[in-house]
């Protein structure tokens, strides 16, 4: 099963996406994932194979980004 978790975050360049990119992209239950940077939020919006909204938001708070769960 698929969840797709949406995240508030300050990551507004494309050099903070790529430095965010690699920690994302070694996870192995996160299938997919956007940064909306035309956002007042900077959403990012991942799907994943586990609704692990807290393994998230420690991976992008330890590349110095915030990060914050946003609800529907």
């Amino acid at each position: 099963m698929q969840h797709v978790l949406i995240f508030k975050t300050n990551i507004a360049t494309v050099q903070a996406r790529s430095k965010v990119a690699p920690l994302l992209d070694q996870q192995s239950f996160i299938e997919k994932w956007t940064v909306d940077m035309e956002d007042v939020d900077c959403v990012l919006r991942v799907v994943a194979a586990e609704p692990v909204p807290d393994r998230i938001i420690a991976l992008i708070n330890a590349s110095e980004y915030e990060c914050a769960e946003l609800e529907d």
